[in-house]
């Protein structure tokens, strides 16, 4: 299921900036546009339930909001970026870069849309 949301990372990648070929050099929160940056791992077990939920919001939501996985084990140094300590950790921005919610733990898939939708219509 990750394929989905690591295919996202590879478009939006290209997307935004058409030189970079990895997420840590994609700028996040992506530029105009509303991001939700989900920090984890694949072997997460948590991070495992909210994976399908992930891969599902970044189709539906594809060209409105940027969705962006991160495996804060492979890429060690996105944790101290994004000052995270525990996983789960899902990071809501709006379209002009300001943070405006910051969740610890899975999130269902009904509080996320809150939050996308929310950010959206601001």
């Amino acid at each position: 299921m990750r394929q989905g949301v690591l295919y996202t990372i590879a478009f939006l990648t290209l997307l935004v900036a058409p030189s970079a070929h990895s997420e840590e050099r994609m700028e996040i929160p992506v530029k105009n546009m509303v991001t939700m940056v989900d920090l984890g791992a694949d072997k997460c077990v948590p991070c495992k339930l909210m994976a399908p939920i992930i891969d599902k919001l970044a189709y539906e939501y594809r060209g409105k909001v940027a969705i962006v996985f991160i495996d804060v084990w492979k890429n060690p140094e996105q944790a101290k970026t994004f000052g995270i300590s525990t996983i789960p950790t899902q990071i809501f921005y709006e379209k002009s870069g300001k943070e405006r919610y910051r969740h610890i733990g899975f999130l269902d898939e009904k509080e996320i849309r809150k939050w996308l939708d929310m950010l959206l219509s601001i």
